[in-house]
């Protein structure tokens, strides 16, 4: 056990530099999609499925992460995660036509959905209570940071190099991990033999598989208004309100729901989920507002909002140690102001606006996020007793890739609505789509301030169980 705590910076590390390629590989590949295009031959609507099964493995398979953490060992796991990233990695790196790119994007998808979750978890088990806002902190920096900075390292990669370099350059920090991983990593969780409920499984796949396709469909084409989006968004829903019930009711259910019994984990879930809608309705609209209205290459569009991602990365190491010391009651509503303040005068940008005004936005924004995401998560699973760790922390990572999605889809298509309704030129409507899209993400955020006054310390409550807890690990 002494070994376990001496090591366990260490063991962090292995996840990290996994979790961190893993989330690189989400965003990357769409700096390529003109270039894939033209390869493959393929329309741009065909390409965005390398983006869209991405996201639909994930949202399928992280539900599933609960029952694996409770079934396999963490180094099993770990290891699994490892190789599945790997081979997908090799398969899309010599990939010599489309659909074997897809089938490794899927497998890569896999090795992401297993590390994330199990990350938070060995998080949670193997640092004391006092020590979890450093820790998550690291995480947040992954969780952020890495997505943030795929598509500018993916144009430095494009600018002299071909699209399967991306993979390749990927492929030596997943070995990497790996054998950190083997060398320093113990089995921390506590492994019992638990039935797998197929029929669960299968309403979880329609539901948050049909509400993950239907909103990055919707955010592809503009518009919720199609027979396609309508059918897997309600098909999608009516299929978690069956899994949602049927959880319920099993002793041994797929997803423990009774971890919504613990109001500071539901208050602390609602704010990050509003930061993840923020953060990646940002990553779509302010791209395309610096390609289509300031008309940069995309490469400096990358560069432009690379600052903020960087900053967010210090940031949410130093927001872990400000949680350590002081709890999540004043930072949150600071963070959120920041936030706030960024995208008010976001909103006002058009065709004259400093590219040097956008720069210092975007870092105030994502100093604001970096205040408000790490704290309210560390917050909310601290509440939670130690054999809700693994639903707890699949719960929020799977809703996270859904509201990602489905805040992306709704700012994308208010720009689109509002675009076309504009009179005048293409520049202009553009403008004005790119406002309305912010005011969005304004509107939800001041929601998220609100709630942030209800927030309590929940770190002195669980001290002796987490200490407890941590003398049963091995």
């Amino acid at each position: 056990m002494e070994q376990l705590y001496k090591q366990r910076n260490k063991i962090i590390a292995a996840f990290i530099i996994a979790a961190f390629i893993g989330l690189f590989n989400e965003t990357a590949l769409n700096m390529a999609f003109v270039q894939l295009g033209v390869d493959f031959g393929k329309e741009t609507s065909t390409i965005q499925w390398l983006t869209t099964g991405y996201l639909l493995t994930l949202g399928i398979l992280v539900p599933v992460s609960a029952f694996l953490m409770q079934r396999f060992t963490t180094r099993q796991l770990f290891t699994a995660s490892l190789v599945f990233s790997i081979a997908g990695t090799i398969i899309s790196g010599i990939a010599p036509i489309f659909s074997i790119l897809f089938i490794g994007r899927v497998v890569q998808a896999i090795g992401a959905a297993i590390i994330i979750p199990l990350m938070m978890n060995v998080m949670l088990l193997i640092y004391p209570i006092h020590k979890r806002g450093a820790a998550m902190g690291k995480i947040g920096l992954v969780i952020v940071f890495a997505p943030a900075v795929g598509p500018t390292i993916a144009g430095v990669i494009l600018d002299r190099l071909s699209w399967h370099w991306i993979f390749w350059v990927a492929l030596p920090f997943f070995f990497i991990s790996l054998f950190v991983g083997l060398k320093f990593i113990q089995n921390v969780n506590e492994v019992k033999k638990v039935k797998f409920d197929i029929v669960s499984f299968i309403f979880s796949s329609i539901g948050f598989g049909g509400v993950v396709y239907g909103f990055s469909i919707s955010g592809e084409l503009g518009t919720f208004a199609t027979t396609e989006v309508l059918i897997s968004i309600i098909v999608g829903a009516l299929a978690l309100i069956i899994f949602v019930i049927r959880q319920l009711k099993l002793d041994q259910p797929m997803l423990n729901l009774r971890v919504f019994k613990y109001p500071m984990y539901i208050l602390g879930l609602i704010i990050v989920l509003v930061g993840m809608m923020t953060i990646l309705s940002t990553m779509v609209i302010l791209p395309i507002y610096l390609q289509k209205v300031l008309l940069l290459a995309p490469v400096f569009a990358g560069l432009i909002l690379l600052p903020g991602g960087i900053i967010n990365a210090i940031m949410s190491v130093v927001a872990g140690n400000l949680f350590d010391k002081f709890g999540p009651k004043h930072m949150v509503p600071g963070g959120l102001i920041l936030v706030i303040s960024s995208l008010f005068v976001l909103r006002g940008i058009d065709a004259n606006t400093s590219s040097y005004l956008i720069i210092a936005l975007h870092i105030i924004l994502f100093v604001g996020i970096s205040l408000v995401m790490m704290p309210a998560q560390t917050n909310g699973l601290n509440e939670l007793p130690r054999n809700l760790y693994a639903d707890g922390t699949a719960i929020m990572n799977t809703l996270m890739q859904v509201t990602g999605a489905i805040g992306t889809a709704i700012a994308v298509t208010i720009m689109s609505i509002s675009s076309s309704d504009s009179s005048g030129n293409a520049v202009n409507g553009m403008v004005e789509g790119v406002q309305h899209s912010i005011t969005f993400g304004l509107v939800i955020a001041i929601i998220a301030f609100v709630l942030s006054f209800f927030i309590k310390n929940v770190r002195e409550s669980k001290s002796i169980e987490v200490k407890n807890s941590v003398k049963n690990v091995h």
